[in-house]
């Protein structure tokens, strides 16, 4: 049988660390566009009693999100052992492209996958490069892509990247602005055929694109005087925390369901993170379904010291644990992940892994 392993994975984190002292400052606004009035200390406090963040990393100047996903991409392609003329497809999940540091234009012509390969300096024209726009489950919508590619026998070895630099498309006049960060994450997928199965065993993925659609958009700022970005990521955070907490745990019951395995055969959880509550609830409705509480070391968190990079942040935390560098985490010979998101449109989407014996 043909199984889909991930055979080498990379990050980059921006060297630029913001921690909340960074908004204390900041003119913050509501979304009836009057002046929140409250100190910045009482702002920024609450914000970290609600979303556990208290700092995040912001690209450098000089770097683009295309350079970023480049970082990552090499150190995942060194540690496959792959030479990259040998890659099929170059899969790139993000949001916004390569965004200008001062006027916030955003760039996605070329593609971000196009200028990573261009990066990588790969000259194997049968090597195609593929963008992602599926919003904070993009990139596990990328695996999944791979996997089915690699499953129907048309590639045998993908690049599938996560790379967003959300600090650039942020309204600073909007309290949400302090959730997102910037990082990129990349994994290469390979075919592997054994006797025995392993590797990617399941995945699916939900698109609910009613009124759902307007809970995570681009718009104008909260403050009317913004000469800025005209187009800003505007979230409503209510709307999107009850979104998740409904539908992601029975979501992701039902895939175990069908891949006939209960929640006790998952040895960790990389849930998407774009805020702690909102994940520590999620996990707690999903283990309640099962009438069992939460293991202990069953779910990583990064969202606290590395915010919410949007796509970078599954393959960033799967690294980081691969590396033994998420301590206590650890992965383990035939150990069975779960890795999910929600995120906007609205998207959901899970992949079960399963690592070699």
């Amino acid at each position: 049988m043909i199984n889909s392993v991930i055979t080498g994975s990379g990050h980059y984190l921006p060297n630029r660390i913001v921690t909340n002292e960074h908004f204390i400052d900041y003119k913050f606004y509501d979304d009836n566009g009057e002046r929140i009035e409250k100190s910045g200390e009482e702002i920024t406090r609450k914000f970290e009693d609600i979303t556990e963040i208290r700092e995040r990393r912001y690209v450098e100047d000089d770097l683009n999100n295309s350079d970023i996903a480049t970082k990552a991409a090499k150190i995942a392609i060194e540690k496959s052992g792959i030479d990259p003329e040998e890659l099929d497809y170059v899969i790139c999940a993000h949001n916004f492209g390569d965004i200008d540091p001062v006027a916030r234009q955003i760039d996605i012509m070329p593609s971000i996958s196009a200028k990573v390969k261009h990066n990588l300096g790969i000259k194997n024209l049968k090597c195609k490069p593929y963008d992602m726009t599926f919003g904070c489950p993009g990139w596990i919508e990328s695996l999944i892509l791979a996997h089915q590619f690699l499953q129907a026998s048309i590639a045998k070895k993908i690049l599938v990247i996560g790379s967003d630099t959300l600090s650039r498309a942020v309204d600073p006049h909007d309290r949400t602005a302090m959730i997102f960060a910037d990082g990129a994450g990349a994994v290469v997928l390979e075919a592997k055929e054994d006797d025995y199965k392993y590797g990617i065993l399941n995945h699916a993925t939900l698109s609910y694109n009613g009124d759902e659609m307007n809970y995570l958009i681009n718009g104008a700022s909260l403050n009317a005087d913004y000469v800025g970005s005209i187009k800003n990521i505007s979230m409503k955070g209510r709307k999107v925390y009850e979104f998740a907490l409904k539908n992601v745990p029975p979501a992701i019951k039902e895939l175990l369901d069908e891949s006939s395995l209960t929640i006790t055969d998952i040895d960790k959880i990389l849930l998407h993170q774009a805020n702690a509550k909102m994940d520590h609830a999620m996990i707690g409705r999903l283990y309640k379904l099962y009438g069992i509480n939460i293991p202990e070391n069953v779910d990583p968190m990064t969202v606290q010291f590395l915010g919410n990079s949007s796509v970078a942040t599954v393959p960033t935390m799967f690294d980081l644990i691969k590396e033994n560098n998420l301590a206590p985490h650890q992965f383990h010979a035939n150990d069975k992940i779960l890795m999910a998101s929600v995120g906007a449109s609205m998207n959901i989407n899970a992949v079960i892994y399963q690592f070699d014996k």
